[in-house]
């Protein structure tokens, strides 16, 4: 129960730095599903490069650069 706390936390962060990195203004529910969905997806790719992010800080940075990298994705596609 506590990790689901720390991934959603974590998530909620990762998203919120994204937003401003990218210049977005989201609400806190569109922070939270972007980080989210960049924990996932960076966890993914972080784990397919052989990199473990093993700290909370390590955690944030990864889940940020797939929140920036889904941010990017969607985009590049609503631009269609």
């Amino acid at each position: 129960m506590i990790g689901l706390i720390v991934f959603l936390i974590v998530g909620l962060i990762a998203g919120a730095i994204a937003a401003q990195v990218m210049g977005k203004k989201q609400d806190l529910l569109t922070n939270l599903v972007v980080g989210v969905v960049g924990a996932i997806v960076g966890g993914f790719l972080a784990g397919a490069i052989g990199l473990h992010a093993g700290g909370l800080l390590a955690q944030i940075v990864v889940a940020t650069l797939g929140a920036i990298l889904c941010l990017f994705v969607w985009r590049k596609l609503k631009s269609r």
